[in-house]
């Protein structure tokens, strides 16, 4: 695309608006106008695509009374959908019918995507709810970025549509500004699927991430029994390895198997109070 604006300065005559939309800014899906053109912003997926946030392209698209010049830098889906459809006979019959095509393509698009990501969602909550989580929790956040992306790049921004609908070229038929009031109604069908998949996603982290939790503390528990119930041997084992005289049962010819019965005695007296302590917790 670099080569090509050039080029496009030069003998396209686009406005202005064209090419500072290439050149940054704000990439979520819009279309507003500029002079007697229309510019449009269009979000897609690429064909590589792998639930990644980063997999998510733009397209510029500028729309005059008889013409329509896009950009892009990756090969999108929806492209390859429009193209198909003329190549299939399918009559598009203005310029503006054909950005409406590009749009219905990203909502249909949209669709499929959340369909796929609700079926992943799905058998990560089977798994989760099985209680095995696994790497399940770098899927959800994965999925939750995405939806996150997917919310943010390809809401049409209300602002400059409506002013375009209320503002349109004189080229512009009356019959093709409702078609894009109804390609805006399916963007907003589609985005709020993403929203509530969004907050499916967030509540299954957080439940994943209290199982996590509520395991860990277990096997701190586990370990803090342990550590407990071995604490009366090491601590006589401490006293009586000392190098002193005046060692209690030293001289004694059962000292041994009194000193074994005292540790055995204390270590079952902690371990009865850990088991009643744990027969309260489950009651």
């Amino acid at each position: 695309m670099a080569q090509s604006s050039p080029w496009l300065r030069r003998h396209a005559g686009l406005p202005e608006g064209f090419f500072e939309a290439l050149g940054g800014g704000s990439r979520s899906t819009r279309i507003e106008r500029e002079r007697d053109e229309l510019l449009a912003v269009v979000n897609d997926v690429t064909f590589d695509f792998a639930f990644e946030p980063s997999d998510v392209a733009t397209l510029w698209v500028a729309v005059g009374e008889r013409r329509v010049v896009t950009a892009r830098r990756q090969a999108l889906r929806s492209v390859d959908r429009l193209r198909a459809a003329a190549n299939r006979g399918e009559a598009i019959g203005s310029p503006l019918a054909l950005l409406d095509h590009l749009l219905r393509d990203q909502a249909d698009e949209l669709q499929r995507l959340v369909r796929q990501a609700t079926e992943r969602v799905d058998d990560i909550e089977d798994k989760v709810l099985a209680g095995r989580t696994g790497d399940d929790s770098a899927d959800l956040a994965r999925l939750r970025r995405l939806m996150v992306r997917l919310q943010r790049l390809l809401a049409p921004e209300p602002g400059a549509l409506l002013r375009l609908l209320g503002n349109p070229p004189r080229w512009v038929p009356a019959e093709d500004l409702q078609r894009l009031r109804d390609a805006s109604e399916d963007f907003a069908l589609a985005l709020r699927d993403v929203a509530a998949l969004q907050e499916r996603v967030k509540l299954l982290q957080e439940e994943a991430d209290s199982r996590v939790a509520m395991e860990n503390n277990r096997i701190l528990f586990l370990l803090t029994t342990v550590t407990v119930l071995a604490l009366p041997i090491n601590l006589v084992a401490g006293l009586m390895g000392m190098n002193v005289g005046g060692i209690p049962l030293a001289e004694h010819a059962h000292g041994f198997a009194w000193v074994v019965a005292l540790v055995l005695g204390v270590t079952g007296g902690a371990a009865w109070l850990v088991l009643k302590r744990l027969g309260r917790k489950r009651r």
